[in-house]
């Protein structure tokens, strides 16, 4: 399954978690939700996983945690906050630089609407064919 389609699965998924629960809730519980739905429509996914980080010979065990994982390339970052800021998008984009990969989403699930609430960071991405 491409990237692309896969991402578009978790937009689908946070759509319907934000209708079900609403603004308003604890990120973790948008996270717990999101990733089990995920999990029912077949997806590998990971939570709150460990991110390992060297830098000159420095190695640092759990430098950053990334909410979810699915299918051990889209990094999604959950988030329930009034407003986005610059800083969101530059956790996302650091997640997709240290573990390599093309996508992420950040999800804000505080808006009236889910829509407002998603942004696709990417760092390199090439369009699969």
């Amino acid at each position: 399954m491409r990237i692309d389609d896969v991402s578009a699965i978790v937009v689908d998924e946070a759509i319907a978690v934000h209708r079900l629960l609403g603004p308003g809730l604890l990120e973790i519980v948008y996270e717990t939700v999101l990733a089990s739905r995920l999990e029912q429509r077949g997806l590998k996914v990971a939570r709150q996983l460990v991110v390992p980080l060297t830098i000159e010979n420095h190695h640092f065990e759990a430098a950053f945690r990334v909410d979810i994982l699915v299918d051990d390339r889209l990094v999604v970052e959950i988030k329930a906050v009034e407003q986005l800021a610059k800083t969101h998008a530059k956790q996302v984009l650091t997640y997709l630089r240290i573990l390599q990969q093309p996508v992420g989403l950040l999800l804000n699930f505080s808006g009236s609407t889910m829509k407002e609430g998603i942004r696709r960071v990417v760092n390199n991405y090439r369009p699969e064919e």
